[in-house]
């Protein structure tokens, strides 16, 4: 009978072992079925073992043949090399810009043309900064750096930023700093090695501050905020020598002693001059020592490039871009007084075409290297701001005081300067002027201004809010906002005597406040700003110095601010107003111009007005501004308008909307704070007036006439 083998004894018989012991077994044992299987077994079990280390060991020869195979280099014709090859470094990428030119909302500065040299690559503002910057941001950092590389005027390499105040020069200066320290168009080369950075000394810090905000630890800078000669040599000398530093932040009082070592350096590329119209005077010490500085490429930050006359503005242009503008003398004869003549009320049609003429070839000229945007492009980032200029009439005491000094005045034996500065205190508080004479003279002068007996009560300023008009308002007004806001409000003098009476009012009517002015040193403004910017702060009023901080300074904690005292220089006005009005306001904001009626103060506002129509025709070439006041105007500064109930600006405007004292057509819709008096509100009583209702309440405490104006209609909540 034949016997069928499953698979595994059908793989069994198949090896030779098997065979042998199939031809060598007795016949006699293969009937023996016992015995017969456990012999089967045991052979499946020895063979199984063998299979697998045959398999095993043909693994292991598998194995060793592929690894004694040297490794060949697939390509047909190779002869390999004698030495050892290793996988290497990653082969360079060819030149490429620091940044991609190509990502959504980058920034590109300089783009290389079609055929130029494989070593020029684009200029990308650093996407840290360009993601951060506003559109009008944006296009001032390519108008800057067009002019610091010579692109608008070839041969050329200066720029005046002259946006007005809160439109971000600072960041934008930075972002353009940055970028010409970092890249240039040739790969590996920056435009700049190293960079100046001057500024008043009360701002220094705020620039380290504002560098660390922006590129953290990246920006390598030192900054210069005092100490010995020696130290700041040291200091200047580990910027000069340090690769790794390339800015500078140093005060235009310590430039001008340690020149030295900086006019001879080759590697300052660049100096940024903050607060530039500081030179306006090409014969001051300063300008002089900057203008040794090697370097060509000059950026001045100024929002009031023109603060008194066109010569001074000359200055800064001839100072960035010397020579473009001829001499000074050429300047003079060319531009400045045919342009001058031409804004004469008295002025003949002839006059009047040529200084258009040669308005607008100084325009032309200057537009190549000087940037100015106004505050109207915040209307879309900032609450609405309200400007009122607040005439005040003199109280009976002043109003004695005032026409007694003039009608005693002796240039031999008072200076008119000084004179001017006595009836401004007269118009500010009439018990200021005893602290304005000399010991020896001041009984004299005190019984001729405040008549006899005045001098028993006079041993220094004592505030009394009825004896001046906008002190009275002031004191109004204060009550009026605290008992229905919990507005902040900035009070600004340029008299430290009558920030004193401030203190005093605030006192007296249990205001918390605080005060800064010249004596404060930079760090303890800081820390004083910080803390009542913080709305927990229990303090209503801040009490600023103009002269010592009307510049940099983010009050943004305050909603409200009042300018007690014009100044000559509507420039220091301005910055001086423009502190509550910044980046990060929350609330409408409030700006106050005190004017006492019919004084010197008018008049000092007048010429303002005058200067900033000066600077509206020039640097805002499309502002239309009208003519007003004449120089023979402009000359009559002592006699008082008695016969001026309302307000002596207001008559010489000759305003054509107003009927009887009633405004009877209103300003154009375009019309906001940066136009001409004449398209701002007039009102001559409070009937009319719905601008401020704080104001509204106290108009009948001597407020005589009011402009007002707002910097863009505010939005409606649907």
């Amino acid at each position: 009978m034949r016997r069928s083998l499953a698979p595994s004894q059908r793989q069994l018989a198949t090896t030779p072992d098997a065979k042998r012991r199939r031809v060598s077994t007795p016949a006699s044992i293969g009937n023996n079925t016992s015995l017969r299987t456990e012999n089967f077994s045991t052979a499946v079990n020895t063979s199984g073992t063998m299979g697998k280390a045959m398999e095993k060991s043909a693994h292991e020869q598998f194995i060793r043949e592929l690894l004694a195979k040297p490794f060949r280099v697939p390509l047909a014709n190779y002869t390999p090399s004698a030495t050892t090859k290793t996988l290497g470094c990653r082969r360079p990428l060819g030149p490429r810009p620091m940044h991609d030119p190509f990502e959504e909302g980058s920034l590109v500065l300089w783009s290389p043309e079609p055929g130029q040299s494989k070593e020029m690559v684009h200029v990308v503002v650093d996407p840290a900064l360009s993601r951060v910057l506003r559109p009008h941001q944006r296009e001032g950092v390519k108008f800057m750096y067009d002019c610091l590389t010579g692109v608008h005027i070839p041969e050329s390499y200066g720029c005046i930023m002259a946006d007005e105040m809160g439109l971000g020069k600072t960041l934008q200066t930075i972002t353009v700093l940055w970028t010409l320290v970092r890249q240039g168009p040739v790969y590996g080369q920056s435009t700049v090695k190293k960079a100046l950075i001057v500024t008043p000394s009360s701002l220094v810090k705020n620039w380290g501050n504002e560098l660390k905000k922006w590129l953290g630890e990246r920006a390598r800078y030192i900054a210069l905020e005092g100490g010995s000669g020696a130290a700041i040599d040291a200091e200047i000398g580990s910027f000069l020598n340090n690769r790794c530093v390339s800015i500078l932040i140093l005060s235009y009082e310590t430039l001008r002693v340690h020149i030295e070592p900086l006019k001879n350096s080759k590697d300052v590329g660049l100096v940024v001059c903050d607060e530039g119209h500081r030179l306006k005077n090409a014969d001051n010490q300063t300008y002089r020592a900057l203008s040794e500085l090697k370097t060509s490429r000059r950026l001045l930050l100024s929002g009031t490039p023109i603060q008194n006359d066109l010569l001074e503005y000359f200055s800064l242009v001839h100072f960035v871009n010397n020579g473009i503008l001829g001499t000074a003398a050429e300047f003079r004869k060319k531009f400045e007084n045919p342009i001058l003549r031409s804004r004469d009320a008295y002025s003949t049609e002839a006059e009047r075409e040529r200084g258009t003429a040669k308005l607008t070839e100084l325009v032309a000229i200057v537009n190549r290297c000087l940037i100015r945007r106004t505050n109207a492009l915040l209307a879309q980032y900032l609450p609405v701001k309200h400007e009122l200029i607040v005439c005040c009439r003199l109280t009976d005491i002043q109003k004695e005081a005032y026409l007694r000094f003039t009608r005693t005045y002796d240039d031999k034996s008072c200076t008119a300067l000084a004179a001017i500065t006595w009836l401004k205190k007269i118009c500010n508080h009439p018990s200021l002027v005893d602290n304005h004479v000399s010991t020896s003279r001041k009984t004299e002068k005190a019984d001729k201004v405040r008549g006899p007996g005045a001098r028993e009560s006079m041993k220094g300023p004592k505030i009394d809010p009825a004896e001046s008009g906008k002190f009275l308002i002031l004191d109004g007004l204060l009550a009026a906002i605290k008992a229905t806001s919990d507005d902040k409000v900035v009070i600004v003098s340029n008299y430290t005597q009558t920030m004193e009476l401030f203190e005093q009012l605030c006192r007296l009517r249990g205001y918390g406040y605080v005060r800064l002015d010249g004596s404060m040193s930079s760090k303890k403004r800081d820390l004083l700003v910080s803390q009542f910017n913080d709305p927990q702060s229990p303090d209503m009023v801040f009490l600023l110095s103009s002269k010592a901080g009307g510049c940099g300074l983010n009050i943004v904690g305050a909603n409200r601010l009042v300018m007690f005292d014009p100044d000559w220089n509507p420039a220091s006005d301005q910055q001086a107003m423009a502190r509550v009005w910044r980046d990060g306001q929350q609330k409408a904001c409030f700006v106050y111009r005190f004017i006492s009626t019919g004084t010197i103060e008018e008049k000092i506002f007048q010429r303002q007005t005058h200067k900033t129509l000066l600077s509206s025709v020039v640097v805002d070439s499309e502002a239309e501004a009208e003519r007003h006041f004449s120089a023979k105007d402009l000359r009559d500064l002592f006699r008082l308008d008695e016969e001026e109930f309302y307000s002596s600006t207001h008559s010489q405007i000759k305003c054509t909307r107003c009927v009887n004292n009633i405004q009877v057509r209103q300003p154009p819709e375009e019309a906001d704070v940066s136009s001409d008096l004449s398209l701002w509100h007039h009102y001559h009583s409070s009937r009319q007036f719905n601008t401020d209702a704080a104001l509204k309440k106290v108009w009948q405490l001597g407020v005589s006439f009011v402009f007002a104006q707002s910097s863009h209609k505010p939005k409606k909540v649907p």
